[in-house]
């Protein structure tokens, strides 16, 4: 397992894609450092920055880049015949991938959050966004993790979810923020440190029971979806 977790670790951050994880992090340090340089207040622009584009942009699209990423390529590339020929439970594959995939994601954005955080409010509340996308970095790189095995096109039906079912639809009708990770994320929050920059639509309790269920239901379809792989790549 570690020697999975360390050849995807490898495979991750040795290509190209790992440089597109650096903008959005840095856009968003960026942005919420430029109001504190102009000493706006933070009411005029801490939901724009921290809700708005750091858990409904930074957040999901870093998770969606690396979650696809750590197996989607190796389906692509053929790869994943040679892990599979390995004594290994596919378990043991999918585990690995999914922690790598968690940690990636979970530093990557915790910290742009808890720079904005900081700058926003407190250390306090750098530390409860930072806490907040740690937890949706399991859900979402769980549940994106899982499309790529589901289909070819993970990133693009990744995108209909963050852009329409959590920008649109979890927005504007109450019924789908229930299945929104973003509002589980925005919850936690919350409730970590309470502050009127973030607006939270579901229950606290809601957040982290839909957020373990993510988790577990989308590593559970992985796992049984790989173990439908033949050797040949394809599903049988």
């Amino acid at each position: 397992m570690s020697t999975v977790a360390m050849i995807t670790a490898r495979g991750l951050f040795g290509r190209r894609r790992a440089l597109m994880l650096l903008p959005l992090p840095l856009l968003l340090i960026g942005l919420a450092a430029i109001c504190r340089a102009y000493d706006l207040d933070p009411s005029q622009w801490g939901t724009a920055v921290i809700t708005g584009l750091g858990f409904a942009v930074v957040l999901p699209v870093i998770a969606l880049i690396v979650g696809t990423g750590v197996l989607g390529s190796e389906i692509d590339d053929g790869t994943l015949v040679h892990i599979l020929t390995k004594p290994l439970a596919r378990r043991d594959i999918i585990l690995a991938k999914f922690v790598v995939a968690v940690v990636a994601t979970a530093v990557t954005t915790s910290i742009p959050l808890f720079v904005a955080g900081l700058l926003a409010g407190s250390a306090k509340l750098g530390v409860a966004l930072a806490l907040a996308a740690v937890a949706g970095s399991f859900a979402y790189t769980a549940f994106f993790l899982m499309l790529s095995l589901l289909t070819r096109r993970p990133v693009l039906l990744g995108l209909v979810y963050i852009l329409i079912w959590e920008g649109l639809l979890g927005r504007w009708v109450s019924g789908t923020r229930v299945l929104s990770i973003e509002q589980y994320v925005i919850s936690i929050a919350a409730k970590l440190e309470p502050t009127t920059l973030l607006d939270p639509k579901v229950g606290v309790m809601t957040a982290v029971v839909m957020s373990v269920l993510f988790v577990v239901v989308c590593t559970v379809v992985a796992i049984n979806r790989l173990g439908s792989f033949s050797l040949a790549g394809e599903t049988s």
